[in-house]
């Protein structure tokens, strides 16, 4: 028999296999709770569109939609939700900017963001990178030890606050 008689594209299609989902409990903050809720209505629209072609011959990538649907849908129901307000500022904790200095006096900020924010070009990381777990709990004045594959580096906590405070 041809190859050419054979069925190979239809609505048949397996599901793509899902994403992987951290198993580190899902903390978010407002802006990533957010920034999850668009990107599922993005997706979603994306998916519509999709399905509206009038030729649908490639269903390729409307399973790789309906896939990042279910990932964001699992994504949302797992989110805890953390106001970054809600802690008193006196210690790092999940949500907050923090400013640091190395040995050498070079000063960066980092933010304190769930798995789905986190963006190191932007400075922020996640609450169980290496660098959130020596900062969190540390006060204005503490020293931490980052523990980096590369060696360890002391960083000094010069301020903490907010991610929409100026001055942090």
């Amino acid at each position: 028999m041809s190859r050419a008689f054979v069925k190979e594209d239809g609505t048949d299609l397996a599901p793509l296999p899902d994403l992987p989902v951290s198993p580190h409990p899902n903390y978010v903050t407002p802006r990533g709770l957010a920034t999850l809720q668009a990107r599922l209505l993005a997706v979603q629209g994306e998916l519509a569109a999709l399905r509206a072609r009038p030729d649908r011959l490639d269903k390729q990538p409307e399973a790789a939609a309906e896939r990042d649907i279910r990932y964001l849908e699992a994504r949302l129901r797992s989110a805890i939700a953390i106001d970054p307000a809600s802690h008193s500022g006196d210690a790092v904790a999940f949500g907050h900017r923090v400013t640091v200095a190395d040995e050498e006096g070079r000063q960066a900020r980092y933010e304190i963001t769930g798995e789905d924010e986190a963006d190191a070009g932007l400075g922020r990381i996640a609450p169980h990178a290496p660098l959130a777990r020596a900062l969190i709990g540390a006060e204005v004045g503490d020293q931490v030890i980052w523990r980096r594959p590369s060696g360890a580096v002391r960083l000094d906590i010069l301020d903490i606050g907010l991610p929409d405070d100026p001055r942090s």
